[in-house]
């Protein structure tokens, strides 16, 4: 059998198949952050994945990057967000949020009172963000203040909190995507003289203050982080990528932390060898992967588990597919980030289909 069908271990969890619903932003919440009931739904309909991974969700008002994008701040979201987890755990799912601060990656419209977005420096980004109005161009970010940068971080343990009353069964940080822990940890846009700038350890400095009081609220096995080396989305780039990934990989070991998830687009190097053996936590891979590349990942034993994104937001009962060898329904990319049920929750199952 196929090693994508077996169980694995995820910090504290035992899933029962190694395929993992991708994180993907998918606009359904109102003004307010609140999820909508179109993605209770969404997700318990997607429950025979081995883990599911939420959208990102921002921490606080000031995380929030994009229109109709979820949060878990106020009592609202959490009650929204306990619907979700009681509908994928009703089904026999497993699921962890996505906490995404996204720093500079936003815009005026979308900060509480029309505030600056912050980032560890005043550098503005290249290219545009979702806002009420439409796509509008990113501003020059405000520098976070040394004496800001405690409460940031406090930000993320207090979201915890909230996931994990919540129902959640654990949290994944985003510091990928050129969001705010990408935005300390790379050179291109951290360019602070403090302790959070300049040498590798520093810059790494915050992803690791947030993520240990992610720990100190969940335990380590219920913590993840997802990275990508060189993906530079957002305008966010590095000048040496392989030592600030080997850096900070090699300083996640110790903390106990249920995965670590990189998702690799076509950079060149292998980062997968370089990482897999400094890293001491279930071993998450995506970016691309069909059903092939999963298994053959698996079974060079590069990976421990598989992560799919389209392939998961198209097909709810993807891991029957697979079982099954049948075709696949296509994304529809019209309906990534649009408002309702239309390319969420419309999909068909096989079963729907009438091939099963």
């Amino acid at each position: 059998m196929s090693q994508l069908f077996t169980p694995v271990r995820i910090g504290s969890l035992s899933v029962p198949n190694r395929m993992v619903m991708a994180p993907m932003t998918r606009s359904r919440a109102d003004d307010a952050g609140v999820p909508d009931d179109v993605v209770v739904t969404y997700y318990a309909q997607r429950s025979s994945a081995g883990l599911i991974i939420t959208e990102g969700v921002f921490p606080s008002a000031t995380g929030k990057g994009y229109v109709r994008t979820p949060g878990i701040h106020s009592a609202s979201q959490l009650a929204a967000w306990k619907r979700v987890t009681e509908a994928v755990h009703a089904r026999g799912g497993r699921i962890f949020m996505q906490l995404m601060h996204s720093g500079r990656i936003s815009h005026p419209s979308l900060q509480p009172d029309g505030a600056l977005p912050v980032a560890p420096s005043a550098i503005k980004p290249a290219g545009q963000t979702w806002t009420g109005n439409g796509m509008e161009e990113f501003v020059t970010p405000r520098a976070l203040r040394l004496n800001e940068i405690a409460g940031v971080v406090d930000e993320y343990r207090r979201a915890t909190r909230h996931a994990l009353d919540a129902g959640f069964d654990g949290v994944e940080l985003h510091a990928a995507s050129g969001y705010l822990p990408e935005q300390f940890l790379s050179s291109g846009s951290n360019q602070r003289e403090d302790e959070y700038g300049g040498s590798v350890a520093n810059r790494a400095r915050f992803v690791l203050e947030v993520l240990d009081a992610m720990v100190a609220e969940a335990g380590g096995d219920r913590v993840g982080i997802k990275i990508s080396p060189e993906m530079n989305f957002n305008d966010i780039s590095d000048a040496a990528p392989q030592e600030t990934y080997t850096y900070l990989v090699e300083h996640l070991r110790g903390r106990n932390l249920a995965y670590l998830h990189v998702a690799l687009f076509g950079t060149g190097v292998d980062y997968h060898a370089l990482l897999r053996p400094r890293f001491d936590g279930a071993y998450l891979v995506g970016g691309g992967l069909d059903q092939a590349a999963a298994e053959n990942m698996l079974a060079e034993g590069r990976a421990d588990a598989t992560v799919f994104g389209g392939a998961f937001l198209a097909n709810p009962d993807l891991p029957e597919r697979f079982r099954l060898g049948a075709p696949l329904n296509a994304p529809d990319k019209n309906t990534f980030y649009t408002p309702g049920a239309q390319g969420y929750i419309d999909y068909p199952a096989l079963s729907a289909a009438g091939n099963v």
